[in-house]
């Protein structure tokens, strides 16, 4: 778990994380260079679950290294799919991470939305529904890990 109080956003506990696949963690279907050390470090504190279409078919592969939970979903009513399983593990104790318009809805309704404008963009909608966003999943990962960071941009 991970906690943190946040003066004027509120206090989480942080159980689950939630990420997109291609274009948040990786870029045509390849894992992102940085992003399995911190999904590792992670893991040690929350539950790690990806969240994907696989397009390319490379999620299991890419991932194969690290702890995570990979759901495959259908190319159909994809951000209602992701809102469920956001829903299913309880809101307030998940982080969401993502970029795509089909990432929206898990964006709004986790206690803790994080939108990532990577090189494939950040959909409008889903930046809407973040409570933070950040230029690079590196960048995203690293909110978690180091928590006051987090703290500095959510604080009123």
């Amino acid at each position: 778990m991970i906690e943190i109080a946040i003066p004027g956003f509120g206090h989480l506990a942080l159980e689950v994380l939630v990420c997109d696949f291609n274009g948040t963690l990786a870029r045509d279907g390849k894992l992102l260079t940085g992003v399995s050390g911190r999904l590792l470090r992670l893991a040690r504190s929350l539950r790690v679950q990806v969240v994907t279409a696989d397009t390319f078919g490379t999620a299991r592969r890419e991932l194969r290294t690290v702890p995570a939970e990979i759901v495959v979903i259908g190319t159909e009513h994809q951000a209602e799919a992701k809102l469920e399983i956001v829903r299913g593990h309880g809101v307030q104790r998940v982080a969401a991470i993502g970029n795509g318009r089909n990432d929206r809805l898990m964006l709004a309704e986790a206690a803790l939305g994080i939108g990532v404008l990577g090189e494939e963009g950040l959909a409008g909608d889903a930046l809407a529904g973040s409570d933070a966003a950040v230029r690079d999943i590196r960048d995203a990962l690293d909110l978690l890990l180091k928590p006051q960071r987090l703290v500095a941009t959510l604080r009123s």
